[in-house]
This record gives C-alpha cells, sequence and structure tokens, in this order.
C-alpha cells in the first residue's frame, strides 16, 4: 500500500468561485480588460508546469487530448469498457482535477507529489481506449511512454520539490546543488540582476563548471533588443566559474502574454493602467525584472480600480533556495462592501503601527496608505490560490514607494468552511464556537497580516553609494543594548540574504503581527465585532492559529528534515512559541480517538490570552523584528530553525504527533473557475459545476482556440529540457 498522502480522495471537495454578480455589473469596457488580463494570466500560468516537474508538461497534453475528444461523461462509457471500476475511473477524474488545480504533479500547498489512485494498468488501458489515442495512436503513444513511468514514480527523491539529494526541482538543473545556488546568487548581485524569473542550468565543459542563467522572455535574441541601450545578457567570469546569462524561457508562453497584455492595454480604464501593461508586456519580451517593477510602482498608483490584477513571476516559495518566483496572474473585481472593512483599518494604521513591540526606529520612516480592498477572483493562474496577497514583493519599493493589500472574498467564503464531523483535534465544546467564527476570525487575521504583518518594519539599508537610510550613532539594537551593527548593503535583498527561511519567516513574523494586533478593541470594532462576539473573534483566532500549527506537521518530511510549506512552519512554529509560554495557555495532549486510533486535542486557556499570550508573543515578534531589519541571518537561522525543529524528545512527541496528523488529515478543496469569452462586442462569463468534472471542463475550455498549437510548444519546450534533468 502507498501512503494515502500521494493520493487524492476521490470525495475531495471541489467548489466553484462565484465570480457572476461582480462579473455582471462591470461595464462592457471593464469586461474586455478583465477577459484579456485573464487571457494573459492563463496563458502565462502554463508556465508554472514547466517550473513543477519534468513530467507535469506532458501529463497536461496528456490530459488536455483525451478530455477535448470526450467530456468527462463521455468517456465514462469507454472507460467501463476498459475495465475501469467507477470508483478507478473517478479516481482519474480526481487525478486530472488536482493536476489541473496545481498546474502539476506536485501540490501547490506542501510540495509533495500526487498520482493516480488506479492500477497503471487500468490507466493505459483507458488511455488507449481513448478517442485522442483511436485518431492519432502513434503520437498518443508515444506521449504516454513518456510521461508515465514518472507519472507513478515514487522513489524518495520525487515524493516532493526539493534541491539536489532533497527533492524534484526545475528551478536547477538535476546536477545542482545548494552551494551552486548560493554562487549563483552571488554572480546575480554582482550584475545587479535579481533572480526571480531566472532558472539555473549547470554543465561540465572540460572538467569546469559552467552555468546557464536563463531569464523568461518571449524574445531569444540575447543581444539589446528595441527599448534596451544594452542587454544584461553575455559570457562572465564569476569566482573561476563561466556564467551565459540567456534569455527565451517559456518564449512561446511569453510571446501570448505580451498578445494579450497588449489587447488589454486598449480597454484600461486609465493612464497607469496603460503604463503599467507596457512595462509588463517590456517585462516578459526582454526578461527585464526592472521592467515589471516599474509597472508595478505604476500599479501602486492605481488606487481602487474596479478590475484589479497583479501578474508575472511573484512567489518564491517553491523555489528550494527561495529567490525564483513561480508565474502567476491575477485578474478580481472589487467587493465594495468588504472593501469599505478595509478602508477603515488603513485609515487606523498609523494609529496601530506604534502598537507593534519594536521601537520607532524599526519601523520605516513614513507608512505609505496602500490600497486594501476585498476582491472577488474572477482568475487566479499559477499553482494555487491564496485567501490574501501583498505585493509587489521588492524591498526597495516596499519601503519606500508602497504596495497594495487584496483579500480574495470569494475564496474566503468557501475555502475554510469546515462540516463538524471533519473538524480534528479540538474538543467538543469548542467546535460550535469555531465553526460560527472562523470565517470572521479569518478576515481579521487576513487583514492584519497583510496590511500591518507585510507592510510593517523597516530594513537597515547602506546604498552603493554609502549612504544609510537609518542613523548609525543613535538606533540600538533592543536584544543587546549596543548600536546596530549589521544591514543590507548594495543591491542585497531580504530573499537574497534569508533565502531558504526567508518566505517562512516572513509569514510567521506577519502571522503574529495578526495574533497580537487582534487582541485590539479598535481592531475589532473596525470589523463590526463587540463585546462578547469579539472576544470569540479573538478566541477563536488564537485557538485556529495553534491548531493550524499542528496541522502543519503533515508538512513536514522526517527524513529530509526539511518543511514544504511556508506557511504551515510558521503556524508551527508559533504553536512552539506559546507552548514555550507555558502557565496552561495551550495544551497538547495525545489521545485515542473514538475510533480507537491514536489522537490529538488541542485547547487554549482564553482567560490567558491576553496575559501570557500577548507576551509571549510581544516578546518573540520584537526578535523577529529586528533580526530582519539588520540582517543578521546567522541570528535570524538560529532563533527560526530552533523554533522550527521537528522531534520525538522533549514535551510533545512531534514526530509521532505527525503520524496522528496524517491519519486524520482533510485533503484541501480544489476551486472550479470560470472563463470569459468574446461575443461580438459583448464579454460572456462562462460558469461551470462545483466538480471534478466541472474543473476538468474549464481547463479544456480555456485552451480550445489555439489547442493543437499550444499543446506542441508545451511538448518542444519539455524535451528540450528534458536531458537537464537525468
Amino acid at each position: 500500500m502507498v501512503d494515502s498522502q500521494y493520493y487524492l480522495p476521490n470525495d475531495i471537495g471541489v467548489s466553484a468561485l462565484d465570480c457572476g454578480e461582480a462579473f455582471r455589473l462591470l461595464s462592457p469596457q471593464e469586461k474586455k480588460y478583465a477577459h484579456y488580463l485573464s487571457r494573459a494570466a492563463w496563458y502565462g500560468g502554463l508556465a508554472v508546469l514547466l517550473q513543477t516537474s519534468p513530467e507535469s508538461a506532458e501529463i497536461f497534453v496528456l490530459l488536455q487530448r483525451i478530455f477535448r475528444k470526450q467530456a468527462p461523461s463521455q468517456l465514462a462509457q469507454v472507460a467501463t469498457a476498459a475495465g475501469l471500476s467507477s470508483e478507478e475511473y473517478q479516481a482519474f477524474l480526481v487525478y486530472a482535477a488536482g493536476l489541473y488545480a496545481n498546474m502539476g504533479n506536485y501540490k501547490s500547498f506542501g510540495d509533495t507529489k500526487f498520482i493516480p489512485n488506479l492500477p497503471k494498468d487500468k490507466l493505459e488501458a483507458l488511455v488507449k481506449a481513448s478517442q485522442a489515442f483511436q485518431e492519432q495512436p502513434a503520437e498518443m503513444e508515444a506521449l504516454w511512454n513518456s510521461c508515465s513511468c514518472l507519472l507513478y514514480s515514487l522513489e524518495d527523491k520525487q515524493k516532493q520539490l526539493g534541491l539536489g539529494d532533497k527533492g524534484i526541482t526545475t528551478y536547477f538543473s538535476g546536477n545542482c546543488c545548494l552551494e551552486d545556488a548560493e554562487l549563483a546568487q552571488k554572480f546575480l548581485d554582482s550584475q545587479k540582476l535579481s533572480a526571480y524569473n531566472t532558472r539555473l542550468f549547470k554543465r561540465n565543459n572540460g572538467g569546469k563548471a559552467c552555468y546557464e542563467v536563463r531569464l523568461a522572455s518571449a524574445v531569444k535574441a540575447d543581444c539589446a533588443a528595441e527599448g534596451e541601450c544594452e542587454s544584461c545578457c553575455g559570457n562572465f567570469n564569476f569566482e573561476d566559474k563561466e556564467f551565459a546569462v540567456k534569455r527565451g524561457d517559456y518564449a512561446p508562453l511569453m510571446e501570448k502574454v505580451c498578445y494579450y497584455l497588449q489587447q488589454a492595454q486598449t480597454h484600461a480604464a486609465n493612464e497607469n493602467q496603460r503604463k503599467m501593461l507596457e512595462e509588463y508586456r517590456r517585462s516578459f519580451t526582454l526578461g527585464s525584472v526592472d521592467a515589471h517593477k516599474e509597472g508595478s510602482r505604476y500599479w501602486i498608483k492605481d488606487k481602487g480600480p474596479i478590475v484589479e490584477s497583479y501578474i508575472g513571476f511573484i512567489e518564491s516559495y517553491r523555489d528550494p533556495f527561495g529567490s525564483r518566483g513561480e508565474f502567476e496572474g491575477f485578474v478580481a473585481v472589487v467587493n465594495k462592501a468588504m472593501s469599505e472593512r478595509f478602508a477603515k483599518l488603513v485609515s487606523s494604521a498609523e494609529v496601530l503601527l506604534p502598537e507593534l513591540p519594536w521601537p520607532r526606529a524599526f519601523e520605516k520612516d513614513t507608512f505609505l496608505k496602500p490600497d486594501f480592498t476585498s476582491l472577488d477572483v474572477l482568475t487566479f493562474a499559477g499553482s494555487g490560490i491564496p485567501a490574501g496577497i501583498n505585493i509587489p514583493n521588492y524591498d526597495d519599493i516596499r519601503q519606500s514607494e508602497g504596495f497594495k493589500n487584496v483579500s480574495l472574498g470569494n475564496v474566503l467564503a468557501v475555502a475554510y468552511s469546515t462540516q463538524k464531523e471533519k473538524l480534528t483535534f479540538l474538543a467538543e465544546d469548542d467546535k460550535d464556537l469555531f465553526i460560527k467564527w472562523k470565517g470572521p476570525s479569518f478576515e481579521v487575521q487576513v487583514g492584519l497580516h497583510e496590511l500591518l504583518g507585510h507592510g510593517s518594519g523597516k530594513l537597515f539599508v547602506q546604498d552603493d553609494q554609502g549612504k544609510f537610510n537609518f542613523d548609525q550613532s543613535k538606533v540600538v539594537n533592543p536584544e543587546t543594548g549596543e548600536p546596530v551593527s549589521s544591514w543590507y548593503r548594495g543591491s542585497e535583498t531580504w530573499d537574497s540574504k534569508f533565502s531558504t527561511i526567508a518566505s517562512s519567516y516572513e509569514e510567521c513574523r506577519a502571522e503574529c503581527v495578526g495574533l497580537y494586533l487582534c487582541l485590539k478593541k479598535q481592531v475589532l470594532s473596525i470589523f463590526g465585532h463587540e463585546g462578547q462576539d469579539a472576544e470569540d473573534v479573538v478566541y477563536v483566532n488564537w485557538l485556529s492559529m495553534v491548531r493550524a500549527g499542528l496541522l502543519g506537521l503533515e508538512f513536514y518530511t522526517p527524513e529530509s528534515k526539511s518543511w514544504r510549506q511556508a506557511h504551515m512552519q510558521a503556524r508551527f512554529v508559533i504553536l512552539c512559541v506559546l507552548l514555550e509560554a507555558g502557565e496552561g495557555l495551550v495544551s497538547l495532549e495525545e489521545i485515542t480517538g473514538q475510533d480507537g486510533k491514536p489522537d490529538a486535542r488541542i485547547t487554549v486557556d482564553r482567560s490567558k490570552i491576553h496575559t501570557v499570550g500577548k507576551n509571549a508573543i510581544h516578546s518573540f515578534l520584537c526578535k523577529l523584528q529586528i533580526l530582519k531589519s539588520t540582517a543578521d541571518v546567522e541570528g535570524g537561522r538560529f532563533l527560526y530553525d530552533f523554533y522550527s525543529t521537528v522531534s520525538d524528545s522533549g514535551a510533545h512527541n512531534f514526530l509521532r504527533l505527525r503520524e496522528t496528523v496524517l491519519l486524520r488529515k482533510e485533503t484541501r478543496k480544489l476551486f472550479v473557475q470560470a472563463n470569459t469569452r468574446v461575443n461580438g462586442e459583448n464579454v460572456d462569463l462562462v460558469e461551470y459545476e462545483g466538480s471534478v468534472a466541472g474543473l476538468i471542463s474549464s481547463f479544456t475550455e480555456r485552451f480550445q482556440d489555439d489547442a493543437d498549437q499550444l499543446e506542441a510548444n508545451l511538448l518542444e519546450m519539455s524535451k528540450n529540457d528534458s536531458p537537464c534533468w537525468s
């Protein structure tokens, strides 16, 4: 028997993201703007297949070819004739839906591989009985032979994403290790190049290591192109190693992105949107992160748009080194009622920021009031859909020019709804309260996390001219009582300095800000919570956080002693901090469940949240910020690794508890998204049912205009890179 964590269950939750009402309220121009941006996002999102695993693009094409010829309902009869049971056919549909939703065969949340929950010979029989195979037997046979082995493989290295012997990554060629990633980062820093839109390929040239840094771009030529004074490409010698910077990664996809951004430009509402899209096009054409940063500056200036979007190589969670961004693009429509509450939170930010536990010198010089809107998602292309976003991720822009916060209302509405019988690890009398207040408390936590978590705190920087953004003679480290002695220099960033822990550490800091500030009555009243209701929201928020810390153990791999999900590692760290606080604040016990199998129960003493709990988070949050501000990588790693350690010693046997968590885990839901289609002068919204069949249909219809060419491009890109992974 294969461990069930590598399957998606047949009864997996599937929900349609409802944006019908929001979309219908748009003007014809806004609908066209949203449509073309969505097209750009979906085509760019296909790059994630190539960023995830060597086989993902081929599996995607295999599924597309099968389902384009026969919808799930039609294929059911073929499956029965081929000898599949109804459960086995359902398992195939669930696998296909999972691959589409995660844009690859590794879970977007947790980075573990998933394989079909039916025998390989049964799936092969279905593939060969399909109409697609009957029409093109040679091509389909070659495609099946090319990907079927890896599709099912659960060799140790292929069970999760990782670098070197720790897992699979296509951000680096298969012969790269952590030392190569560190050397490449130093090289990129020396050239003032960002790693966000790059991949690294290493080859041996006469016994000497040579590295190719490949930029994502529509243009393949490495010479200066239109709009450039000089090219960033070329050959370089760095620390006695050869580096070549080249263009053209994902070129056919980046071409499509640029084409649709140009179409969207003609329907933009204002000059900021037009300039933003112009810079994005330049970025994806030339592979320029500087152009993307420029586009992000216009994006920040585009205050309160009805149709909001962001697109590019954004989050670095899945790069094992923590510097390269996964492609994502979203398009969403403002939810006015909820946005009003977030606007009030923004207005209160300058009063709330001084409440945070670090000295004034460690906070930004001025708080740049961001947009903070609640949006209903129309399109979110990439590997997964978050509940909230704080972007851009460029430190220099966030520090001095601003950022935007987004809460995704229609995701929140369905993502965190839980049935009582599926609610694990809580005392019975906590369950009803949890179900009642989980949504409202999470709305508060997301708001505080994004706005005042990611939006707070200063980085101490000395620029290339030697100028400091803080007073060296006066700023004292409150942890040591000594003057600040370390900082960021030149082109160093938070991601490049803290690399492998940067994402999770920052999520932990933002989560702590949410826990800390939700204790303030003023915050709760902004969200409409007063009196006992407000206290219940606080209690459920803290209870939810410690439960999430326990659930986080699912995303820890004991064999490599590594975490696979930044947010869940962050929540485990917070659980450990609150357990360490003692005095009965949090208790975690192993018990036997009603089914006779191992279980656990976690409780919070609500009478101690405002005292013991607040003091513990105050102290920990202060440490996190000071280490971040001062670029103290050594101190930051020591602190974060200490609380991230999962062992069988100490007060709690977390390794054994991990087995219990895996035994009782609930699989994350899949989301079905609508499509848009131009119909004369109108744009129609095409909606699908919330089922695996609905999700599959949404993808086969999404790329139907140029399916053959697109699939050929994906297979060619995959084939060209295939020698790099062995």
